[in-house]
């Protein structure tokens, strides 16, 4: 049976291929510019996702950025595209905006913070393993997990 880290870092390349290879032909998709997952949209709030139905042309950096530890490549050639390329397009004072789309020359100046936090948590994860460290040594977790049924690798 495959670990949970292994499904989420298999999701999240095919998060990435879907965005590289660019089946829908949206402007600024690339193996550099990639994230789908629920954020701001041309229509209000909407969940992004590969595919011919949820793919609605808007990258949310959240998604490329919070797959730090699993994809620590892809995120950091994302990372740095968003900051060097597109800039203040889509990063303001409290950092980069929800989400955008090129295709559409939409880029909106607003936050959502259920979208920021993951950002700074999973980069230190992949840094340090700092947060997800203290989180597992917490003893309401152990027993939880364990009455759970769950065994920690």
């Amino acid at each position: 049976m495959q670990t949970t880290g292994r499904r989420i870092k298999n999701q999240t390349l095919i998060n990435w291929k879907w965005c590289s290879q660019n089946p829908k032909k949206f402007a600024g998709y690339s193996d550099s510019c990639w994230g789908l997952t629920a954020s701001y949209s041309m229509n209000g709030y909407a969940a992004h996702a590969p595919g011919e139905t949820n793919d609605l042309g808007v990258i949310a950096p959240t998604a490329a950025l919070s797959s730090f530890p699993y994809t620590p490549e892809q995120s950091l050639n994302a990372l740095k595209h968003f900051y060097y390329t597109l800039g203040s397009k889509i990063w303001g004072e409290y950092g980069f905006y929800d989400g955008f789309s090129e295709q559409n020359n939409w880029f909106p100046q607003r936050y959502l913070a259920i979208d920021q936090g993951p950002v700074v948590i999973m980069i230190e994860n992949y840094r340090t393993g700092l947060l997800w460290n203290l989180f597992m040594s917490a003893g309401e977790i152990k027993n939880g997990l364990k009455l759970l049924g769950f065994t920690v690798e």
